[in-house]
C-alpha cells in the first residue's frame, strides 16, 4: 500500500531532518572527540601551539569539522521545526529557536579556533604572548562547548514532548530524548557549581541513545502517519 503524496513528503522532511542530525553527529564525533585532542591540549598551552604550528592540516581539520558541525546543526533545527510543526507549534518553535542557539554557540568556538590558527602563524609576535592567547582562545571554545550544553539540552526537551504527545514515534524514544536533555542540563550546572563527581559525566549519556536512536528512526521509518495507532505500550 502506498504513502499519500502529503505523508510522503511529511517523510522525506523527517528524512532529510535525520540526514542533517547524521552529519551533525559524524562532524561531532571526528571535530571534538577525534581531532580535538590532537591539536588542543587542556592546559597545556605551549603545546597547543606547537601543534598549531608544526600540525596546520590537522588543525585547519579541526576547524572545518567545527564549521560542518555549525552549518549541520542549524539545518537540523530547520528540519525538526518544518517537521514538528503542524504537531505542536510552540514546541517546533522551541526545538528550532534552541537549535539555532546551538550553532551559535559553535560559531564563538570556531572563531575562536580560526584566531588561534592564524596568531600562531604569526612571526612578529612574541612566544610568550602567543601562549598567553592561545590559552585565551583555547578556553573560549572549551566554555562555548561547556555552557552550550544547557542549549544541547534544552532543544532535547520539546523534541520529546513532541515524540511523546503526539505518538507518531516511539514513545519511549520522547522519554529518553527528555532524560538526556535533564541530564545535560544537570551536568552543566554541576560543572560549572565546581562540583567534581563521576556521575556528573553520565548524566548526558541518555542524550547519545536517544539522539542516534531519533536518527536512526528518521532515516529508516521517517514517521508515522497520523491515522496509524502504535502498539500498545506495555507496563
Amino acid at each position: 500500500m502506498s504513502m499519500p503524496d502529503t505523508h510522503k513528503q511529511v517523510v522525506t522532511t523527517a528524512r532529510l531532518a535525520g540526514a542533517s542530525y547524521l552529519t551533525l553527529a559524524i562532524s561531532g564525533v571526528l571535530g571534538f572527540l577525534i581531532f580535538h585532542p590532537q591539536v588542543f591540549v587542556s592546559g597545556d598551552p605551549e603545546k597547543t601551539l606547537t601543534h598549531l604550528i608544526q600540525l596546520p592540516t590537522l588543525a585547519r581539520m579541526r576547524l572545518l569539522c567545527e564549521l560542518v558541525i555549525i552549518v549541520s546543526q542549524a539545518l537540523t533545527a530547520v528540519w525538526f521545526y518544518k517537521l514538528f510543526r503542524h504537531l505542536n507549534e510552540t514546541a517546533a518553535w522551541a526545538v528550532g529557536i534552541w537549535g539555532m542557539i546551538n550553532s551559535g554557540v559553535i560559531m564563538v568556538s570556531a572563531i575562536s579556533m580560526g584566531t588561534a590558527m592564524e596568531l600562531a602563524q604569526v612571526a612578529t609576535l612574541a612566544q610568550a604572548d602567543k601562549i598567553v592567547l592561545i590559552q585565551l582562545l583555547s578556553s573560549v571554545s572549551t566554555h562555548a562547548w561547556g555552557v552550550g550544553g544547557l542549549f544541547f539540552g534544552l532543544w532535547l526537551l520539546p523534541m520529546g514532548y513532541v515524540v511523546i504527545t503526539s505518538k507518531r514515534m516511539p514513545v519511549w524514544l520522547g522519554r529518553i530524548l527528555i532524560m538526556g536533555g535533564a541530564g545535560y542540563l544537570l551536568s552543566t550546572f554541576i560543572q560549572y557549581a565546581g562540583i567534581n563527581h563521576p556521575v556528573s559525566e553520565l548524566l548526558p549519556l541518555p542524550a547519545t541513545v536517544g539522539e542516534f536512536w531519533m536518527i536512526g528512526y528518521l532515516l529508516l521509518y521517517g514517521i508515522r502517519p497520523a491515522n496509524e495507532s502504535p502498539a500498545p505500550a506495555t507496563t
